[in-house]
């Protein structure tokens, strides 16, 4: 499928449209979105992305990620690509904006300004197969051992935004 994202400046604002697989072949600076979900204990939900992906494959990262639409806000792609990748919706909030650059292996870069959304859900997960090799809650501390110890097995985003989340938690505390 041909997709779009949305060309961005430093400042988030809209430059232009691009297909998506080009986009990241250049290199684009394009807008995009993460969405960090908890439980009622306080655990984040992570996802192994599928071994289908066109990057990062088999790697573990937060809830769900992607790009908005041309002419989708970017809460709303934040719900549909939750539903969609990991079957279930739930109330969302803005929590933070970062910006990253990151090159892989087949050639491809990942340029973002990525929006990060945090909600709170403990209902049934039925994720998309084609998206998601597994899943599973985990507690902060376990992330944190686990990027400090073993960071080759998550996204380069996840391991950006994660510290980024515990700054943004330790100013507003999770509550549901």
């Amino acid at each position: 499928m041909n997709t779009s994202v949305i060309l961005v400046d430093e400042n988030d604002h809209e430059v232009g449209l691009m297909e998506k697989m080009e986009a990241h072949e250049k290199g684009l600076l394009h807008r995009a979105f993460s969405v960090f979900i908890f439980n009622n204990k306080g655990e984040l939900l992570l996802q192994q992305r599928s071994e289908t992906k066109y990057h990062s494959a088999n790697l573990w990262t937060n809830a769900c990620c992607s790009h908005p639409l041309p002419g989708e806000t970017t809460i709303d792609a934040a719900h549909r690509r939750l539903q969609e990748e990991m079957g279930f919706d739930t109330p969302l909030s803005a929590a933070f904006t970062f910006m990253y650059k990151s090159k892989f292996d087949n050639g491809l870069t990942e340029h973002e300004v990525d929006h990060v959304f945090i909600g709170y859900y403990t209902g049934e997960i039925k994720p998309d197969a084609s998206e998601v090799k597994d899943y599973c809650f985990v507690k902060m501390e376990e992330v944190q051992e686990g990027l400090k110890h073993h960071q080759h097995k998550y996204t380069t985003w996840f391991a950006i935004a994660f510290p980024a989340l515990e700054s943004y938690l330790a100013s507003k505390p999770l509550s549901q």
